[in-house]
C-alpha cells in the first residue's frame, strides 16, 4: 500500500429517521467537511436513497479530495457481503439493495453496516478506546446496541449481527421488547422503557410523581431525558427510577464481562449523554458481580465522540475496507 492511498480520506454517513448526516473524514478522524438533509423516511427508499446521494455530494462539493469510498451506518439488519438492508424499522425497509443502488449513483465504493457498530468502530479508532484491542461499546438511546472489540477485530457474527447487545435477556419472561422476545435489556433500560416504567410508576403515585409530569408537562410527553433530569435535580421517584435503570443495564453488562473479557466499557448514546453519572453507577454494579478474573483489568469510560461517532465510524469502516487506512 502506497503512502497516498493511506492518506485518502472518506465519506460517513449516518442514515437515521429524520435526517441524514453526512462527513468527509481523514485518515485521523478529523471531518473537513459535513452535511445534513432529511430523511423524508415517508417517502419510501429511492427517496431515502436520494437524499444519501445529495448529502453525499454536497459534502464532497467543499473539498477538492476525492473520496477512497462511502460508509453508511443504518439502524437495522445488513447483509455484510451485498450491502442488501434486511430491515430498518425507522425507516419502513424490508430487502433494500442500497449498497448496489448507492454505487450506482455516486461510482464510489459502498460499505454499509449497522449504525451503532459504526459508531462503535469510530469510538474505537479515533475515541474513547484508541489503542485498546479488547473493549465493548454499549450506546443507550431510544434502544440499545453496541459493538465488540476482540483480539483487534470487529466482531460480526456468521449473519453479520453481533452486537445486538440490546436484546439479551435479563429477565426471564419479563417485559415486552420491540423485538419478538420478552425480558431483554432494551425493555427495562432502553430511553424508551425509562419513559414507559416512569409512567406507570406515576400513574401508580400521582404525589411521588408530579415533579416529572410537572417538567415533562404531562404523563404523555415523559421521556428518559425529562426523568435523568429531574433525578438530577434531586427528585426521589426519577432517582429511583434512574438507580433502577443502572441496575438493569450493570447486570447486563456483568454477562458481556464474564463472556468477552474486555479491558474497556464504553457506554455512550442519549441517555448516557444526558445521565453521564450512570457510568460510574453502572461500574458499581458490576465490579462485585463480574468474574474476579474477567473485571481485573476493566476499566469504564464514557464515549468520546459524541454526536460524530456515526459519521466518523462509517468513514473509517469505508477506509479500511477500501484499504484506504491504516491497519489496526
Amino acid at each position: 500500500m502506497n503512502e497516498t492511498s493511506r492518506t485518502l480520506p472518506a465519506v460517513g454517513v449516518d442514515l437515521g429517521g429524520t435526517k441524514v448526516e453526512t462527513a468527509l473524514v481523514d485518515d485521523a478522524g478529523r471531518i473537513l467537511a459535513s452535511n445534513r438533509q432529511p430523511t423524508h423516511a415517508e417517502k419510501g427508499p429511492d427517496a431515502i436513497r436520494r437524499a444519501v446521494c445529495d448529502a453525499v455530494k454536497a459534502c464532497l462539493a467543499r473539498s477538492s479530495q476525492r473520496p477512497s469510498g462511502v460508509g453508511v451506518g443504518i439502524a437495522g439488519q445488513v447483509d455484510g457481503d451485498t450491502g442488501e438492508v434486511y430491515a430498518a424499522p425507522n425507516l419502513g425497509w424490508h430487502n433494500v439493495p442500497l449498497k448496489a443502488e448507492l454505487e450506482a449513483e455516486l461510482s464510489l465504493p459502498v460499505y454499509v453496516t449497522n449504525d451503532v457498530r459504526a459508531a462503535a468502530w469510530g469510538e474505537w479508532k479515533y475515541g474513547a478506546g484508541r489503542g485498546v484491542n479488547d473493549l465493548v461499546c454499549v450506546f443507550v438511546g431510544t434502544g440499545i446496541g453496541g459493538g465488540i472489540v476482540s483480539g483487534g477485530r470487529m466482531m460480526e457474527g456468521c449473519s453479520n449481527t453481533a452486537g445486538e447487545l440490546g436484546h439479551m435477556v435479563i429477565v426471564h419472561d419479563g417485559r415486552k421488547c420491540t423485538c419478538p422476545g420478552s425480558g431483554c435489556l432494551e425493555a427495562y433500560a432502553g430511553g424508551w422503557s425509562i419513559a414507559e416504567r416512569a409512567k406507570e410508576a406515576v400513574r401508580a403515585d400521582a404525589v411521588a410523581g408530579a415533579s416529572i409530569v410537572s417538567a415533562a408537562g404531562g404523563i404523555e410527553n415523559i421521556t428518559a431525558k425529562v426523568v435523568g433530569g429531574t433525578s438530577q435535580k434531586g427528585d426521589p421517584l426519577a432517582r429511583r427510577l434512574m438507580d433502577e435503570t443502572a441496575a438493569y443495564l450493570g447486570s447486563g453488562i456483568t454477562g458481556v464481562v464474564n463472556a468477552f473479557n474486555p479491558r474497556l466499557i464504553i457506554l455512550g448514546g442519549g441517555v448516557i449523554e444526558g445521565s453521564p453519572e450512570l457510568v460510574q453507577a453502572v461500574e458499581n454494579h458490576v465490579r462485585p458481580r463480574a468474574l474476579k478474573a474477567a473485571a481485573s483489568k476493566l476499566k469504564f469510560v464514557k464515549a468520546a465522540l459524541g454526536n460524530d461517532a456515526g459519521v466518523v465510524g462509517a468513514a473509517a469502516m469505508a477506509q479500511h475496507m477500501s484499504g484506504g487506512g491504516p491497519s489496526r
